[in-house]
């Protein structure tokens, strides 16, 4: 395609879950599409998230797409909880099970999309040479991608002689960790899934933690064939279940109130969630979010259950979470990670009382203290969800610039338009629920929800839809009411975009639950798309 301009009805940015799903239901609406994705292959966040330890925490048997009956009985998962590899093989089978590579353009990322007013259509062009035309474009780039990745602030970085990487750009042929002074920096889900897998070869491992985290064992095993069968037998069940829940996960509301419990009997629930693994450990209760009597228990319990299992009192008491109410973070599993601290070569700094003060020639300094280090590993995340926007130059009507438009804090419709750009649609966009899910089940909703509104774009002949200003703003305003005075509220995270330097604290997610979500996206639609501006 380089060298001239192909005329298309969609192009799709990102070939992970959201793109995937997007191109095969477009196809199947009878438009031309192309798909252009920076990667060599599909696997979006599963493509590029390579690092030691990386592995899904939501299970395998409802982390995947609901909406092809034949691609969940085709397809067998390994483990409860899927690793890197896997889940970028199960995209890849995907890919091919639908024939959509030949729609696909990979080692191409898109680097602008530029409308044009006169013609309503969108110039797309890549780092390839790839110059595309469409009437639409939609965005599938996720919320947490290689081109945002966040670096830490720290002065001294270009002097360090040895290597340094980021998890969320680990080299596709991997790390030689053995023998090495390895530091880990970070210690959010990422860094939690790292350590014990580097502390297998590396020579000495010391982890740099700023916040400690509320952790849940994955107890992940390997599944058999008898709980293959079950759930694939039971899937319209399951997918309905997850569908109806505000996580978009299969499971049951919480059934006790605390106060009517007792803590004899909450002690022994707890301790059977904690063997049974994963993270409903939240959902034992009701009220752990809203009975401060409640939420203390149960930050009691993550506490006691560090210090059973860290053997050096001091490391136990870095490691034990505290500072902020359990909720108000992502809640991490893990694989042995305390458990690790155990072993004579992995050490804990705790970088909140005595912070990094520089990355020098050999390693990282803590007040007057240096770290000689071989590696160093940033454990440091994204500049979640606006990020990979920013990272784009997308220019709409007038000359308006996307990114600018994100610079003070998120902003979109129903989390998947923008006011004053055209037909440009966004799968789990700003003030959208879907990192707050079960992702998989959030994306389905909004492929389903855009390919919906293009049909109707269509059948109508209309050739310019996009927000009106006032529905965005009240979107936008809404989205930072439901957060204020939440659990959220209460500490700094991604979420609010407090891990990046200089990101204005806004909350980033949408709050409501996928239900409600999905409710208010249906009314906005059989109201005839109310509070969008359609031009013919």
């Amino acid at each position: 395609m380089t060298g001239k301009t192909e005329q298309f009805d969609t192009i799709v940015i990102g070939a992970g879950f959201s793109g995937i799903y997007m191109l095969y239901k477009l196809r199947e609406q009878g438009l031309k599409c192309r798909l252009f994705e920076a990667g060599e292959g599909p696997g979006g966040a599963w493509y590029w998230n390579r690092y030691p330890g990386a592995r899904c925490d939501s299970e395998s048997y409802f982390y995947c797409f609901s909406f092809s009956p034949e691609v969940l009985q085709e397809w067998t998962w390994s483990e409860r909880f899927p690793a890197q590899p896997e889940i970028e093989q199960y995209l890849n089978f995907v890919t091919d099970r639908l024939d959509l590579r030949r729609d696909m353009t990979f080692n191409a990322r898109v680097t602008s999309a530029v409308y044009d007013e006169a013609a309503k259509r969108w110039n797309v062009e890549t780092n390839a040479g790839d110059k595309v035309s469409a009437r639409y474009v939609v965005t599938a780039i996720g919320g947490l991608t290689s081109t945002a990745t966040n670096l830490p602030n720290i002065p001294g970085i270009e002097d360090f002689k040895g290597q340094f990487l980021h998890t969320g750009h680990w080299p596709k042929e991997g790390v030689d960790l053995i023998g090495k002074r390895v530091g880990v920096i970070g210690t959010g889900s990422t860094g939690i899934q790292a350590v014990p897998v580097i502390a297998e070869t590396a020579g000495d491992l010391t982890v740099f933690q700023r916040t400690p985290a509320y952790i849940m064992p994955a107890k992940n095993a390997p599944l058999s064939e008898e709980q293959t069968a079950a759930y694939k037998a039971n899937y319209d069940a399951i997918w309905a279940k997850a569908k109806a829940h505000r996580g978009g996960q299969p499971y049951d509301p919480p059934a006790h109130d605390f106060d009517e419990t007792g803590p004899e009997k909450a002690r022994e629930l707890y301790e059977e969630s904690w063997e049974e693994g994963g993270l409903r450990v939240v959902q034992v209760f009701k009220d752990v979010y809203t009975n401060r009597a409640s939420g203390e228990f149960v930050e009691n319990f993550f506490r006691e259950k560090v210090r059973s299992i860290v053997k050096d009192p001091e490391a136990a008491a870095i490691l034990e979470p505290k500072g902020y109410p359990i909720g108000a973070k992502r809640i991490a599993l893990d694989s042995r990670y305390y458990e690790t601290f155990n072993l004579p070569h992995v050490h804990v700094v705790d970088v909140k009382a005595n912070p990094i003060t520089r990355i020098s020639e050999n390693g990282i300094v803590v007040g007057d203290k240096e770290y000689p280090l071989d590696i160093i590993v940033s454990a440091t995340g994204f500049d979640a969800v606006t990020g990979p926007f920013r990272a784009m130059n997308i220019i709409g009507k007038g000359g308006v610039s996307l990114a600018q438009r994100l610079e003070d804090g998120p902003r979109a419709y129903l989390g998947m338009a923008f006011a004053h750009f055209p037909n440009l649609l966004a799968i789990s966009g700003p003030c959208n629920p879907a990192l707050s899910t079960n992702v998989p089940v959030s994306i389905e909703h909004d492929v389903e929800w855009i390919a919906d509104a293009i049909a109707y774009c269509e059948a109508e002949g209309i050739t310019a839809f996009e927000p009106e200003e006032a529905a965005e703003d009240d979107w936008v305003e809404g989205t930072q009411k439901m957060a204020e005075g939440s659990l959220f509220d209460q500490a700094d995270s991604w979420q609010y975009g407090s891990n990046v330097p200089g990101k204005p604290r806004r909350f980033l997610l949408w709050l409501g639950g996928l239900t409600e979500f999905r409710k208010r996206c249906a009314d906005v639609a059989q109201a005839g798309y109310k509070g969008f501006s359609q031009s013919r």
